[in-house]
């Protein structure tokens, strides 16, 4: 499953965009459907959240596996967002359930903001290993 790519045009937007992709692994496929639900909510927070320029999440329920992919106008603007709650507490409470998270993150031109290319970009960096910054 895959959400559609939701792009926005935020204000104070500069040439590059800061760019996040994370995956994570759960100890056990039966949390997927919670994580589900968790995730749709941190998804309809990005909404409300200042600073992003899009946000995108693929889910493999059965394999207990969930990714991210989201571009802000800083990293500031996305510190602020998981700071706030739900994202918050539901990181905190999801926490035990995941046996691995990663994050990797990069500039990407604010102008050239093609899902397909920033997904293959993330697959690549996480699979890959690129150091997270």
């Amino acid at each position: 499953m895959e959400t559609p790519w939701t792009a926005k045009h935020p204000d104070g937007a500069g040439p590059d965009a800061f760019v996040m992709a994370s995956r994570f692994e759960l100890k056990s496929a039966w949390r997927s459907p919670s994580f589900l639900v968790k995730s749709m909510r941190i998804l309809r927070q990005t909404g409300r959240s200042p600073g992003l320029f899009g946000v995108s999440l693929r889910a493999y329920p059965l394999r207990g596996e969930f990714w991210t992919l989201s571009a802000w106008t800083g990293e500031e603007a996305l510190r602020a967002f998981a700071r706030t709650d739900p994202h918050r507490s539901i990181m905190k409470q999801a926490k035990p359930w995941t046996k691995s998270a990663t994050f990797r993150f990069w500039s990407a031109p604010s102008v050239e903001l093609s899902p397909r290319d920033l997904w293959r970009s993330a697959e690549q960096r996480i699979a890959d290993g690129y150091p997270a910054q």
